[in-house]
């Protein structure tokens, strides 16, 4: 006799759901930005011998980085303006921007070569190579808007005080080189006010990022060491992932050894060209 359990189950497979409605995801990212040449015209090489120098620098710097890891600036403030349009043309703009408030106040793009940073404010006006600037480090959880852990809950509040207890924790324990310890608010119950609660309860620190590699990736410090809210947002401005991190920077904004052992290659492919 055949048993229940081999039947189809009552109510699913074709014809089932009302109107046999197709599934309706919702939109993943798209149009990942992937590097392009692209190679300055210059009828004179000479009239540009500051930048070539530079770029020759820059190039040199990936090396060690890549090989050897830390940071290296290089001034640009002596440059002409030949040089410096020559410079701006070739490093243009790569995935990742910074704002790092503070004083002075430092506006941080990331060039075409990953790893190849320029950082420009009052007094400031040099390209650093390295993972990221060693700026939005230092400054990254000076508080912009203090954090106020012991603020009382509001109604509507259910889960963000142990979320916040877990990320306070691994905030104090947190030492360099550690795993990033990652809390997904997308695949946790949560409500609004959880959200508004941990927000104000973490404050804002002075670092804010905007990745571009593949949809949008907006990074904000928290006034909490160590703590960044990380969001992705899919091409039409969607959020569809939004996570807390305790790490010393996100690793979306974080360019890898081999990432700036490329740009040194790229950078002189270039000079190349040029010469």
């Amino acid at each position: 006799m055949q048993t229940p359990f081999t039947l189809p189950p009552v109510g699913f497979g074709p014809g089932s759901q009302s109107g046999d409605e197709a599934l309706e995801y919702i939109a993943l990212p798209s149009g990942m930005r992937t590097y392009t040449p692209h190679l300055p015209e210059v009828d004179n090489p000479a009239s540009v011998a500051p930048a070539l120098a530079v770029l020759a620098d820059v190039a040199r710097a990936c090396d060690v980085v890549a090989r050897d890891g830390g940071r290296a600036q290089i001034d640009l403030s002596p440059l002409g303006r030949e040089s410096r349009k020559l410079l701006a043309e070739t490093f243009g703009h790569g995935e990742v921007s910074m704002k790092l408030r503070g004083v002075p106040a430092v506006a941080v793009q990331e060039s075409v070569f990953a790893g190849v940073w320029v950082l420009q404010g009052a007094g400031l006006d040099h390209v650093e190579i390295g993972p990221v600037p060693e700026l939005a480090v230092t400054r990254a959880h000076t508080p912009h808007r203090p954090s106020a852990m012991d603020s009382p809950r509001a109604p509507g509040v259910v889960n963000a005080p142990a979320l916040l207890a877990e990320l306070a924790d691994k905030s104090r324990s947190y030492v360099a080189g550690a795993q990033v310890h990652v809390v997904n608010l997308t695949l946790l119950p949560h409500t609004p006010e959880d959200l508004d609660h941990m927000a104000m309860a973490l404050g804002e620190g002075a670092v804010t990022i905007l990745s571009r590699g593949y949809g949008n990736c907006r990074i904000t410090a928290a006034a909490l060491p160590h703590v960044w809210r990380v969001q992705f947002f899919n091409s039409t401005d969607t959020l569809i992932l939004d996570t807390w991190e305790v790490a010393q920077m996100p690793e979306v904004a974080v360019a890898g050894p081999e990432d700036i052992d490329d740009s040194a290659g790229r950078i002189r492919d270039v000079l190349g060209a040029i010469r």
